[in-house]
């Protein structure tokens, strides 16, 4: 969940004027997390759509999980990859809150009207789809069933053993765009949050070497929902279907740090100055985690683990922010310098 101090409501506090610029048109932008989302983001980069570099390792490790035990995508694979350019919008549709569980996810997904399954499917695959789109037209109701029970399958077996560093990083990603947001309103929150993404005179615009031309983004009668992804592509990815809102999926800032935390020996001064323990603990925070992930990655007690996360907050190298009933913990600018000295 985001944290309450950078809910829609509190940004309003912070910076009125700015938040209801952003506002008109369409209702204020909001934040959300979608364990969905990063389920079929996963299955695209497995099946080579725009990979993302960064993820590298992720796609390695999911491919030879699939060569042991494969999973039946039968209904799911053919609207994922295929040789068009798009995918129906409705296999991630907006969260209804800011951090949403796959349950409800899926249950979202299967409620999806069998109108607006047919409509996706035609603009994507034309007067003539495959077989499994022309069943999923005919029979929507039986089809999605069938595609939120593989989606279920593969979260359960590719993005649940790593959801915890990955809801971390997401998580992070939200609290540093709402506090922009809320410093700067919408101009400031689309400064960096994608090179093809830019505010300009009210206005969400999408453009770049990878789109034909410059347009505006249409922010549709229920806002737009910004979701953060980390398993999944290098690009901004617009849908404006998923309800009355339109969602923007973007990659989430720290993306290749999150699996190589921690696999590198910590500095040499750092270890001098800190210990090894410590120095150690220092290089796992290049992704943000909590007590529980850092225990688990280091090996030893989340008590011991809290007594050296207070010295490293006492020292200005590690900064720590709530979110939800979760604490996250990060390393600072100082932190990131001392640990990135060999």
């Amino acid at each position: 969940m985001v944290s309450a101090a950078y809910t829609p409501e509190a940004l309003k506090r912070y910076a009125p004027e700015a938040f209801m610029s952003a506002a008109a048109g369409g209702g204020p932008p909001r934040f959300a997390i979608s364990p969905l989302s990063e389920t079929v983001s996963g299955l695209q980069q497995l099946g080579d759509r725009d990979r993302n570099p960064l993820n590298l390792r992720w796609p390695r490790w999911a491919a030879d999980e699939l060569a042991r035990h494969p999973l039946d995508l039968s209904h799911t694979w053919p609207l994922l990859v295929s040789d068009r350019p798009n995918w129906p919008e409705f296999l991630v549709p907006a969260p209804a809150g800011a951090g949403t569980s796959i349950e409800d996810d899926l249950a979202a997904l299967q409620r999806t009207p069998a109108s607006q399954v047919r409509i996706s499917l035609r603009r994507v695959f034309g007067d003539e789809p495959p077989a499994p789109v022309v069943a999923l037209a005919e029979r929507p109701a039986e089809g999605l069933r069938a595609i939120a029970a593989e989606l279920r399958a593969a979260h359960d077996r590719l993005i649940a053993p790593h959801w915890s560093r990955i809801r971390a990083v997401l998580d992070a990603d939200v609290i540093h765009r709402a506090r922009q947001m809320a410093a700067g309103g919408a101009e400031r929150l689309f400064a960096d949050l994608h090179p093809d993404l830019h505010w300009r005179d009210g206005q969400l615009k999408l453009g770049g070497a990878r789109w034909r031309a410059e347009r505006v983004v249409d922010r549709g009668p229920g806002g737009l929902v910004l979701m953060p992804v980390v398993v999944g592509s290098p690009y901004v990815l617009i849908k404006k279907r998923t309800s009355t809102q339109t969602t923007v999926r973007y990659p989430a800032r720290g993306v290749g740090a999150l699996w190589t935390a921690g696999t590198q020996a910590p500095a040499g001064s750092a270890v001098r100055l800190l210990g090894r323990a410590r120095a150690e603990l220092l290089e796992a925070l290049r992704s943000p985690a909590t007590t529980t992930d850092l225990a688990r990655a280091l090996g030893i007690t989340p008590s011991a683990v809290s007594q050296h996360l207070r010295v490293l907050r006492e020292s200005g190298l590690v900064a720590r922010e709530r979110s939800g009933r979760s604490v996250l913990y990060m390393t600072t600018a100082l932190g990131t310098s001392l640990g990135g000295t060999k």
